[in-house]
């Protein structure tokens, strides 16, 4: 059985996981939630370095549950998630629009966020899934 990084079961029919792109208007500018995941050390910048908040689906666990789940051990957030459309079954895609900045409080799993705009969010998040996914979101907020 597959199982996330620290042991727990990943459900083996998809969506295996859930990532959720918040986002926020700070001095009047969207700006979107990346995370820095620990694991390789704070000054690592290669592939899964920066994203959303996301996670994997436990067996049973329903895509709506995994998202909820993860946004709040990640960054101790909650709101109403909107699911976004999207092509790749295997993942899903949620938003969380807020219209003011909220306190964060990260999990042992992330060293820092930061605020960022989408062209700095594109830069940062590789591999290229985690552009396309924040680029759905945004493309929704035009």
């Amino acid at each position: 059985m597959a199982t996330t990084y620290d042991g727990l079961p990943i459900s083996r029919t998809p969506p295996f996981g859930a990532s959720i792109v918040v986002s926020c208007f700070i001095d009047g500018h969207r700006r979107y939630l990346l995370l820095h995941r620990a694991h390789e050390g704070p000054n690592y910048e290669g592939d899964w370095a920066w994203t959303p908040p996301a996670g994997s689906r436990f067996p049973g666990e329903s895509v709506d549950a995994c998202a909820a789940r993860e946004l709040a051990e990640e960054t101790g957030l909650s709101g109403v998630l909107r699911a976004i459309p999207d092509s790749d079954h295997d993942w899903a895609l949620f938003a969380l629009d807020l219209e003011i900045q909220p306190e964060i409080r990260l999990d042992q799993e992330h060293d820092r966020y930061e605020w960022v705009s989408l062209a700095d969010a594109r830069l940062r998040c590789r591999p290229d899934a985690i552009v396309n996914g924040l680029n759905l979101v945004a493309s929704t907020h035009l």
